[in-house]
């Protein structure tokens, strides 16, 4: 009587189980499996490079547009500090006559309300009171006074407000600064000869 193998029997028969067949195969397995393993530290490597290039995409865009924003609103600002600049002006140019004037001080109330706007939004004046010391960051000078009794680099007077926003100069102020008193001596005349 024969026995008729299963099929299970035949594949396990069919299976070549000598040592120098399953050191191959191992041998084998073991280059797939160093392969895979560096092909994967590849794709790794890879997918973190491009993870960090994106976060510094993403940093860097972020930075981009708030420094666009806060441009924009520098620029802004700078708008609205002209407009302030005019009520300045309008105010000290008003007229005695007009010091009760309701509609007058109705200006007055506008420009204060602009300035406390201003304020808000992280703007203060520069200090330029004459007798200040002169400060090139936050100063420029337009003239140089000679033959004042302040000393040489003391602000003057001021020509037009500065501004600051935050902790940086906005619009620097502009301002005359005294300079050293000039001494004219006259020049020696030539000598002229009699002929």
């Amino acid at each position: 009587m024969t026995t008729r193998k299963t099929r299970a029997q035949e594949r396990a028969d069919a299976i070549d189980i000598s040592p120098a067949t399953l050191l191959a195969q191992i041998e084998e397995l073991s280059n797939q499996l160093v392969a895979a393993n560096t092909q994967s530290d590849e794709y790794l490597s890879a997918l973190q490079r491009e993870r960090a290039e994106f976060l510094n995409y993403k940093r860097r865009t972020a930075e981009e547009r708030q420094r666009d924003l806060g441009l924009a609103g520098d620029d802004l600002i700078r708008k609205v500090l002209a407009v302030a600049d005019d009520f300045d002006r309008a105010i000290d140019a008003r007229p005695q006559e007009l010091a009760g004037n309701s509609w007058a001080e109705g200006i007055a109330v506008i420009d204060r309300k602009l300035r406390s706007l201003l304020e808000s939004e992280g703007v203060t004046e520069i200090d330029a009171a004459p007798g200040r010391r002169f400060d090139p960051r936050e100063h420029e000078a337009i003239a140089n006074v000679p033959d004042t009794d302040r000393p040489e680099g003391e602000i003057v007077d001021e020509v037009r407000r500065g501004y600051r926003l935050r902790d940086r100069v906005l619009r620097p102020a502009l301002v005359a600064v005294a300079a050293p008193a000039i001494d004219i001596e006259p020049s020696p005349q030539p000598e002229t000869r009699a002929n």
